[in-house]
Protein backbone atom coordinates (compact mmCIF):
# COMPACT_ATOMS: atom_id res chain seq x y z
CA UNK A 1 0.00 0.00 0.00
CA UNK A 2 1.64 3.22 -1.18
CA UNK A 3 0.39 6.62 -0.01
CA UNK A 4 1.33 9.76 -1.93
CA UNK A 5 2.26 13.20 -0.60
CA UNK A 6 -1.30 14.52 -0.45
CA UNK A 7 -2.35 11.36 1.42
CA UNK A 8 0.18 12.13 4.19
CA UNK A 9 0.05 15.93 3.97
CA UNK A 10 -0.87 16.58 7.62
CA UNK A 11 -2.06 14.92 10.82
CA UNK A 12 -5.63 14.49 9.56
CA UNK A 13 -4.44 12.88 6.32
CA UNK A 14 -2.13 10.52 8.23
CA UNK A 15 -5.00 9.54 10.52
CA UNK A 16 -6.99 8.59 7.41
CA UNK A 17 -4.05 6.44 6.29
CA UNK A 18 -3.99 4.64 9.66
CA UNK A 19 -7.72 3.93 9.39
CA UNK A 20 -7.45 2.69 5.79
CA UNK A 21 -4.59 0.34 6.64
CA UNK A 22 -6.33 -0.86 9.81
CA UNK A 23 -9.47 -1.77 7.82
CA UNK A 24 -7.44 -3.64 5.21
CA UNK A 25 -5.51 -5.44 7.93
CA UNK A 26 -8.74 -6.52 9.61
CA UNK A 27 -10.36 -7.63 6.34
CA UNK A 28 -7.35 -9.86 5.58
CA UNK A 29 -6.76 -11.04 9.13
CA UNK A 30 -5.60 -14.49 8.06
CA UNK A 31 -2.94 -13.21 5.64
CA UNK A 32 0.30 -11.33 6.09
CA UNK A 33 -0.09 -7.64 7.02
CA UNK A 34 0.42 -5.08 4.25
CA UNK A 35 3.72 -3.35 3.55
CA UNK A 36 3.18 0.43 3.69
CA UNK A 37 5.22 2.84 1.56
CA UNK A 38 4.83 6.62 1.94
CA UNK A 39 5.94 9.69 0.04
CA UNK A 40 7.23 12.86 1.63
CA UNK A 41 4.62 15.24 3.02
CA UNK A 42 3.00 17.35 0.31
CA UNK A 43 5.36 20.12 -0.96
CA UNK A 44 8.28 18.96 1.24
CA UNK A 45 10.38 17.63 -1.64
CA UNK A 46 9.96 20.99 -3.40
CA UNK A 47 11.27 22.69 -0.24
CA UNK A 48 14.25 20.36 -0.05
CA UNK A 49 15.07 21.02 -3.71
CA UNK A 50 15.02 24.76 -2.93
CA UNK A 51 17.35 24.03 -0.01
CA UNK A 52 19.81 22.40 -2.41
CA UNK A 53 19.48 25.35 -4.79
CA UNK A 54 20.33 27.88 -2.06
CA UNK A 55 23.26 25.76 -0.88
CA UNK A 56 24.60 25.61 -4.43
CA UNK A 57 24.47 29.39 -4.68
CA UNK A 58 26.23 29.77 -1.32
CA UNK A 59 23.21 31.11 0.56
CA UNK A 60 23.50 28.95 3.67
CA UNK A 61 21.19 31.18 5.67
CA UNK A 62 18.26 30.73 3.25
CA UNK A 63 18.89 26.98 3.10
CA UNK A 64 18.95 26.74 6.91
CA UNK A 65 15.71 28.72 7.15
CA UNK A 66 13.87 26.25 4.89
CA UNK A 67 15.20 23.27 6.88
CA UNK A 68 14.09 24.88 10.14
CA UNK A 69 10.59 25.45 8.74
CA UNK A 70 10.38 21.85 7.51
CA UNK A 71 11.56 20.50 10.87
CA UNK A 72 8.94 22.60 12.67
CA UNK A 73 6.19 21.30 10.36
CA UNK A 74 7.20 17.66 10.90
CA UNK A 75 7.53 18.06 14.67
CA UNK A 76 4.09 19.70 14.89
CA UNK A 77 2.52 16.76 13.04
CA UNK A 78 4.48 14.30 15.20
CA UNK A 79 3.17 15.95 18.39
CA UNK A 80 -0.38 15.93 17.01
CA UNK A 81 -0.26 12.20 16.28
CA UNK A 82 1.69 10.81 19.24
CA UNK A 83 1.92 11.32 22.99
CA UNK A 84 4.26 10.79 25.91
CA UNK A 85 7.57 9.00 25.45
CA UNK A 86 6.72 8.01 21.89
CA UNK A 87 6.27 11.67 20.94
CA UNK A 88 9.49 12.68 22.69
CA UNK A 89 11.47 9.93 20.97
CA UNK A 90 9.98 10.74 17.58
CA UNK A 91 10.68 14.47 17.84
CA UNK A 92 14.24 13.76 19.03
CA UNK A 93 14.83 11.45 16.03
CA UNK A 94 13.52 14.13 13.65
CA UNK A 95 15.67 16.84 15.26
CA UNK A 96 18.75 14.62 15.03
CA UNK A 97 18.13 13.78 11.35
CA UNK A 98 17.48 17.38 10.34
CA UNK A 99 20.47 18.53 12.42
CA UNK A 100 22.81 16.15 10.60
CA UNK A 101 21.38 17.24 7.27
CA UNK A 102 21.85 20.89 8.27
CA UNK A 103 25.54 20.26 8.80
CA UNK A 104 25.91 18.80 5.32
CA UNK A 105 23.91 21.64 3.74
CA UNK A 106 26.12 24.20 5.50
CA UNK A 107 29.23 22.50 4.15
CA UNK A 108 27.72 22.55 0.65
CA UNK A 109 26.85 26.24 0.97
CA UNK A 110 30.37 27.11 2.15
CA UNK A 111 31.81 25.31 -0.86
CA UNK A 112 29.06 26.59 -3.20
CA UNK A 113 28.86 23.05 -4.50
CA UNK A 114 26.09 20.46 -4.30
CA UNK A 115 27.09 17.16 -5.87
CA UNK A 116 24.44 14.72 -7.14
CA UNK A 117 25.14 12.63 -4.01
CA UNK A 118 24.58 15.71 -1.83
CA UNK A 119 21.33 16.43 -3.67
CA UNK A 120 20.02 12.91 -3.05
CA UNK A 121 20.92 13.10 0.64
CA UNK A 122 19.04 16.41 0.96
CA UNK A 123 15.84 15.40 -0.85
CA UNK A 124 15.75 11.94 0.82
CA UNK A 125 14.93 13.63 4.13
CA UNK A 126 11.28 14.05 3.12
CA UNK A 127 10.54 10.32 2.91
CA UNK A 128 12.73 9.44 5.89
CA UNK A 129 10.83 11.89 8.10
CA UNK A 130 7.31 11.08 6.85
CA UNK A 131 7.79 7.30 7.17
CA UNK A 132 9.03 7.68 10.77
CA UNK A 133 5.96 9.72 11.68
CA UNK A 134 3.50 7.34 9.97
CA UNK A 135 5.03 4.30 11.70
CA UNK A 136 4.71 6.05 15.07
CA UNK A 137 1.12 7.06 14.29
CA UNK A 138 0.22 3.41 13.65
CA UNK A 139 1.76 2.32 16.96
CA UNK A 140 0.00 5.14 18.82
CA UNK A 141 -3.35 3.84 17.60
CA UNK A 142 -2.69 0.22 18.48
CA UNK A 143 -1.73 -0.93 14.98
CA UNK A 144 1.57 -2.84 15.31
CA UNK A 145 4.05 -1.22 12.93
CA UNK A 146 7.82 -0.91 12.51
CA UNK A 147 9.76 1.82 10.74
CA UNK A 148 12.22 0.38 8.22
CA UNK A 149 14.86 2.63 6.65
CA UNK A 150 14.25 2.16 2.92
CA UNK A 151 17.94 2.83 2.27
CA UNK A 152 18.74 -0.47 3.98
CA UNK A 153 16.39 -2.33 1.63
CA UNK A 154 16.27 -0.76 -1.84
CA UNK A 155 19.65 -1.33 -3.51
CA UNK A 156 20.42 0.80 -6.58
CA UNK A 157 23.23 1.77 -8.90
CA UNK A 158 25.16 5.00 -8.30
CA UNK A 159 23.31 7.13 -10.87
CA UNK A 160 22.26 9.82 -8.41
CA UNK A 161 18.92 11.59 -8.88
CA UNK A 162 17.70 8.84 -11.24
CA UNK A 163 19.01 5.59 -9.79
CA UNK A 164 18.05 2.17 -11.14
CA UNK A 165 17.17 -0.64 -8.73
CA UNK A 166 19.13 -3.86 -8.45
CA UNK A 167 16.14 -6.19 -8.20
CA UNK A 168 18.07 -9.28 -7.09
CA UNK A 169 19.91 -7.46 -4.31
CA UNK A 170 16.76 -5.60 -3.25
CA UNK A 171 14.69 -8.78 -3.04
CA UNK A 172 17.40 -10.36 -0.87
CA UNK A 173 17.23 -7.34 1.47
CA UNK A 174 13.42 -7.53 1.51
CA UNK A 175 13.63 -11.17 2.61
CA UNK A 176 16.16 -10.23 5.30
CA UNK A 177 14.62 -7.01 6.66
CA UNK A 178 10.96 -6.76 5.64
CA UNK A 179 9.70 -10.37 5.57
CA UNK A 180 10.57 -11.00 9.27
CA UNK A 181 8.50 -7.95 10.25
CA UNK A 182 5.39 -9.16 8.42
CA UNK A 183 6.00 -12.74 9.64
CA UNK A 184 5.44 -11.64 13.23
CA UNK A 185 2.31 -9.70 12.27
CA UNK A 186 3.74 -6.15 12.24
CA UNK A 187 3.35 -3.63 9.42
CA UNK A 188 6.64 -2.43 7.87
CA UNK A 189 6.56 1.29 7.00
CA UNK A 190 9.14 2.53 4.49
CA UNK A 191 9.77 5.75 2.62
CA UNK A 192 9.39 5.56 -1.14
CA UNK A 193 11.66 7.20 -3.72
CA UNK A 194 14.87 6.57 -1.76
CA UNK A 195 17.46 3.81 -1.77
CA UNK A 196 21.20 3.38 -1.46
CA UNK A 197 24.08 1.88 -3.37
CA UNK A 198 25.54 -1.45 -2.24
CA UNK A 199 28.12 0.65 -0.38
CA UNK A 200 25.34 2.48 1.51
CA UNK A 201 25.42 5.85 -0.28
CA UNK A 202 21.94 7.45 -0.40
CA UNK A 203 20.28 7.58 -3.83
CA UNK A 204 16.87 8.51 -5.22
CA UNK A 205 14.79 7.06 -8.05
CA UNK A 206 13.78 10.44 -9.47
CA UNK A 207 10.60 12.47 -8.98
CA UNK A 208 7.51 10.32 -8.56
CA UNK A 209 9.65 7.35 -7.59
CA UNK A 210 7.58 6.39 -4.53
CA UNK A 211 5.17 4.49 -6.80
CA UNK A 212 8.17 2.69 -8.27
CA UNK A 213 9.47 1.79 -4.79
CA UNK A 214 6.10 0.30 -3.85
CA UNK A 215 6.00 -1.79 -7.02
CA UNK A 216 9.56 -3.01 -6.42
CA UNK A 217 8.76 -4.06 -2.85
CA UNK A 218 5.47 -5.60 -4.00
CA UNK A 219 7.27 -7.71 -6.60
CA UNK A 220 9.86 -8.80 -4.05
CA UNK A 221 7.23 -10.06 -1.57
CA UNK A 222 5.00 -11.54 -4.33
CA UNK A 223 2.15 -9.29 -3.17
CA UNK A 224 -1.42 -10.19 -4.07
CA UNK A 225 -2.02 -6.58 -5.10
CA UNK A 226 -0.11 -3.29 -5.27
CA UNK A 227 -2.24 -0.33 -4.20
CA UNK A 228 -1.38 3.26 -5.13
CA UNK A 229 -3.35 5.60 -2.84
CA UNK A 230 -3.58 9.17 -4.15
CA UNK A 231 -6.00 12.12 -4.15
CA UNK A 232 -8.09 11.17 -7.21
CA UNK A 233 -10.58 8.32 -7.73
CA UNK A 234 -8.30 6.42 -10.12
CA UNK A 235 -6.89 6.79 -13.61
CA UNK A 236 -9.00 9.38 -15.44
CA UNK A 237 -9.85 9.67 -19.13
CA UNK A 238 -7.85 12.94 -19.20
CA UNK A 239 -5.94 15.32 -16.96
CA UNK A 240 -8.62 17.20 -14.93
CA UNK A 241 -6.48 20.34 -15.05
CA UNK A 242 -6.92 20.36 -18.84
CA UNK A 243 -10.30 18.66 -19.43
CA UNK A 244 -13.04 19.84 -17.01
CA UNK A 245 -15.00 16.60 -16.43
CA UNK A 246 -12.98 13.46 -17.13
CA UNK A 247 -14.32 10.05 -16.13
CA UNK A 248 -12.69 7.33 -14.05
CA UNK A 249 -11.36 4.40 -16.08
CA UNK A 250 -12.45 1.32 -14.09
CA UNK A 251 -9.98 -1.12 -15.65
CA UNK A 252 -6.82 -0.95 -17.76
CA UNK A 253 -4.28 -3.37 -19.16
CA UNK A 254 -0.66 -3.15 -18.04
CA UNK A 255 0.26 -1.99 -21.56
CA UNK A 256 -2.34 0.80 -21.58
CA UNK A 257 -1.32 1.99 -18.11
CA UNK A 258 2.35 2.04 -19.12
CA UNK A 259 1.60 4.13 -22.21
CA UNK A 260 -0.54 6.59 -20.24
CA UNK A 261 2.03 6.96 -17.46
CA UNK A 262 4.90 7.41 -19.92
CA UNK A 263 3.04 10.03 -21.91
CA UNK A 264 2.10 12.18 -18.94
CA UNK A 265 -0.69 10.70 -16.78
CA UNK A 266 0.44 12.11 -13.41
CA UNK A 267 -1.43 9.61 -11.24
CA UNK A 268 1.11 6.87 -12.01
CA UNK A 269 4.91 6.92 -12.29
CA UNK A 270 6.03 5.53 -15.69
CA UNK A 271 8.17 2.80 -14.11
CA UNK A 272 5.54 1.62 -11.62
CA UNK A 273 4.07 -1.04 -13.84
CA UNK A 274 7.33 -2.80 -14.73
CA UNK A 275 7.96 -4.83 -11.54
CA UNK A 276 4.24 -5.60 -11.31
CA UNK A 277 4.18 -6.90 -14.88
CA UNK A 278 7.18 -9.15 -14.19
CA UNK A 279 5.19 -10.94 -11.46
CA UNK A 280 1.71 -10.40 -12.97
CA UNK A 281 0.59 -8.52 -9.82
CA UNK A 282 -2.57 -6.39 -10.19
CA UNK A 283 -2.13 -2.67 -9.47
CA UNK A 284 -5.05 -0.70 -8.05
CA UNK A 285 -5.23 3.13 -7.94
CA UNK A 286 -7.38 4.41 -5.07
CA UNK A 287 -8.39 7.70 -3.42
CA UNK A 288 -7.34 8.06 0.24
CA UNK A 289 -9.98 10.78 0.70
CA UNK A 290 -12.71 8.48 -0.66
CA UNK A 291 -11.56 4.96 0.21
CA UNK A 292 -14.99 3.53 -0.64
CA UNK A 293 -14.45 4.39 -4.33
CA UNK A 294 -13.50 1.28 -6.36
CA UNK A 295 -10.69 3.09 -8.18
CA UNK A 296 -8.90 1.73 -11.25
CA UNK A 297 -7.69 -1.86 -11.52
CA UNK A 298 -4.69 -2.55 -13.77
CA UNK A 299 -4.19 -6.15 -14.86
CA UNK A 300 -2.55 -8.10 -17.67
CA UNK A 301 -5.87 -8.54 -19.49
CA UNK A 302 -7.36 -5.09 -18.97
CA UNK A 303 -10.92 -4.35 -20.05
CA UNK A 304 -13.16 -6.71 -22.00
CA UNK A 305 -13.77 -4.78 -25.24
CA UNK A 306 -15.23 -1.32 -24.79
CA UNK A 307 -13.87 2.03 -25.88
CA UNK A 308 -10.44 3.60 -25.82
CA UNK A 309 -8.72 3.83 -22.46
CA UNK A 310 -7.79 7.49 -21.96
CA UNK A 311 -5.86 10.53 -23.15
CA UNK A 312 -2.53 11.73 -21.79
CA UNK A 313 -0.49 14.87 -22.32
CA UNK A 314 3.09 15.74 -21.54
CA UNK A 315 3.84 19.49 -21.38
CA UNK A 316 7.04 21.50 -21.80
CA UNK A 317 8.58 19.26 -24.44
CA UNK A 318 11.38 20.23 -26.84
CA UNK A 319 11.50 19.02 -30.46
CA UNK A 320 14.99 18.46 -31.88
CA UNK A 321 15.31 18.31 -35.67
CA UNK A 322 18.49 16.61 -36.94
CA UNK A 323 19.20 17.05 -40.65
CA UNK A 324 22.00 15.62 -42.76
CA UNK A 325 21.35 15.22 -46.48
CA UNK A 326 24.82 13.68 -46.85
CA UNK A 327 24.55 11.09 -44.09
CA UNK A 328 20.91 10.36 -43.30
CA UNK A 329 20.59 7.23 -45.42
CA UNK A 330 24.17 6.20 -44.73
CA UNK A 331 24.82 3.06 -42.73
CA UNK A 332 25.25 3.81 -39.01
CA UNK A 333 23.74 7.31 -38.99
CA UNK A 334 20.86 6.50 -36.63
CA UNK A 335 23.20 4.55 -34.35
CA UNK A 336 25.51 7.55 -34.16
CA UNK A 337 22.57 9.87 -33.53
CA UNK A 338 21.09 7.85 -30.65
CA UNK A 339 24.49 7.22 -29.10
CA UNK A 340 24.52 10.95 -28.31
CA UNK A 341 21.33 10.63 -26.25
CA UNK A 342 22.73 7.50 -24.59
CA UNK A 343 25.95 9.32 -23.68
CA UNK A 344 24.00 12.08 -21.91
CA UNK A 345 21.47 9.66 -20.39
CA UNK A 346 18.50 11.48 -21.91
CA UNK A 347 15.38 9.57 -22.93
CA UNK A 348 13.61 10.27 -26.22
CA UNK A 349 9.81 10.13 -26.29
CA UNK A 350 8.77 10.41 -29.95
CA UNK A 351 10.81 9.73 -33.09
CA UNK A 352 9.83 10.49 -36.68
CA UNK A 353 11.98 10.29 -39.79
CA UNK A 354 11.76 11.78 -43.26
CA UNK A 355 14.06 11.49 -46.26
CA UNK A 356 16.59 13.99 -44.96
CA UNK A 357 15.80 14.52 -41.30
CA UNK A 358 15.05 12.86 -37.97
CA UNK A 359 12.89 14.60 -35.37
CA UNK A 360 12.81 13.57 -31.71
CA UNK A 361 11.22 14.97 -28.58
CA UNK A 362 12.71 15.20 -25.08
CA UNK A 363 11.23 16.48 -21.84
CA UNK A 364 14.52 16.35 -19.90
CA UNK A 365 16.54 19.34 -21.13
CA UNK A 366 19.25 19.34 -18.44
CA UNK A 367 21.89 18.18 -20.97
CA UNK A 368 20.31 19.76 -24.05
CA UNK A 369 23.20 22.10 -24.85
CA UNK A 370 25.72 19.26 -24.75
CA UNK A 371 23.44 17.03 -26.84
CA UNK A 372 23.02 19.70 -29.51
CA UNK A 373 26.75 20.40 -29.56
CA UNK A 374 27.53 16.72 -30.09
CA UNK A 375 24.86 16.30 -32.79
CA UNK A 376 26.25 19.31 -34.66
CA UNK A 377 29.55 17.52 -35.23
CA UNK A 378 27.83 15.47 -37.95
CA UNK A 379 24.49 17.17 -38.75
CA UNK A 380 22.48 20.38 -38.71
CA UNK A 381 20.36 20.77 -35.57
CA UNK A 382 17.36 22.96 -34.70
CA UNK A 383 15.42 23.00 -31.43
CA UNK A 384 11.84 24.04 -30.85
CA UNK A 385 10.83 24.44 -27.18
CA UNK A 386 7.37 24.98 -25.68
CA UNK A 387 5.86 21.97 -27.39
CA UNK A 388 3.67 19.19 -25.98
CA UNK A 389 2.79 15.55 -26.58
CA UNK A 390 -0.85 14.48 -26.70
CA UNK A 391 -1.59 10.75 -26.83
CA UNK A 392 -4.74 8.73 -27.47
CA UNK A 393 -4.29 5.36 -25.75
CA UNK A 394 -6.23 2.10 -25.94
CA UNK A 395 -6.04 -1.54 -26.97
CA UNK A 396 -8.91 -0.87 -29.41
CA UNK A 397 -6.50 0.96 -31.69
CA UNK A 398 -5.24 -2.51 -32.64
CA UNK A 399 -8.68 -3.50 -33.92
CA UNK A 400 -10.37 -0.36 -35.23
CA UNK A 401 -8.39 1.38 -37.96
CA UNK A 402 -11.04 4.14 -38.21
CA UNK A 403 -10.01 5.55 -34.80
CA UNK A 404 -6.88 7.16 -36.24
CA UNK A 405 -9.01 9.06 -38.77
CA UNK A 406 -11.44 10.16 -36.05
CA UNK A 407 -8.53 11.58 -34.02
CA UNK A 408 -7.19 13.52 -37.02
CA UNK A 409 -10.65 14.92 -37.79
CA UNK A 410 -11.12 15.96 -34.13
CA UNK A 411 -7.88 17.95 -34.31
CA UNK A 412 -8.80 19.77 -37.53
CA UNK A 413 -7.26 23.26 -37.45
CA UNK A 414 -4.76 22.42 -34.69
CA UNK A 415 -1.23 22.58 -36.17
CA UNK A 416 0.35 19.11 -35.87
CA UNK A 417 4.15 19.22 -35.59
CA UNK A 418 4.73 15.43 -35.50
CA UNK A 419 2.39 12.43 -35.70
CA UNK A 420 3.33 8.91 -34.65
CA UNK A 421 1.63 5.56 -34.17
CA UNK A 422 3.75 2.96 -32.41
CA UNK A 423 4.17 -0.57 -33.72
CA UNK A 424 2.12 -1.83 -30.77
CA UNK A 425 -0.73 0.35 -32.09
CA UNK A 426 -1.86 1.10 -28.56
CA UNK A 427 -1.36 4.83 -28.93
CA UNK A 428 -1.58 7.65 -31.43
CA UNK A 429 0.78 10.45 -30.52
CA UNK A 430 0.61 14.06 -31.66
CA UNK A 431 3.27 16.70 -31.00
CA UNK A 432 1.71 20.16 -30.95
CA UNK A 433 2.42 23.61 -29.55
CA UNK A 434 1.98 23.77 -25.79
CA UNK A 435 -0.51 26.65 -26.20
CA UNK A 436 -2.81 24.32 -28.18
CA UNK A 437 -2.96 21.54 -25.56
CA UNK A 438 -6.21 22.58 -23.88
CA UNK A 439 -8.11 22.87 -27.15
CA UNK A 440 -6.65 19.62 -28.54
CA UNK A 441 -7.33 17.58 -25.40
CA UNK A 442 -10.91 18.81 -25.09
CA UNK A 443 -11.64 18.12 -28.76
CA UNK A 444 -10.28 14.58 -28.47
CA UNK A 445 -12.14 13.99 -25.21
CA UNK A 446 -15.41 15.14 -26.79
CA UNK A 447 -14.79 12.85 -29.76
CA UNK A 448 -13.95 9.67 -27.82
CA UNK A 449 -15.38 10.01 -24.32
Amino acid sequence: MKFGGTSVADADAMTRVVNIVRRQRESHAQGAPPVVVVSALSKVTDGLIRTAHFARSGDGKAAATILAELLERHCAIARALTTGTRADDLVKALETSFGELGGRVTACANAKNVTPADHDTIVAMGELASSRIVAAAFAERGVPAVWVDARSVLVTDAEHMAALPDMDATCRRVRERVAPVTARGDIPVLGGFIGATAAGVTTTLGRGGSDYSASIFGACIDAGEIQIWTDVDGMLTADPRVVPSPRVVPQLSFAEASELAYFGAKVLHPSTILPAVSKNIPVRILNSRRPESPGTLITADGRPGGQLAALACKRDVTVIDITSSRMLMAHGFLRRLFEVFERYRTAVDVVTTSEVSVSVTVDDTRRLEEIVESLRTFSEVACEPKMAIVSVVGERLLEDTALFGRAIVALGGVPLRLVSQAASRRNITFVIRDVDVTEAMNRLHDAFF
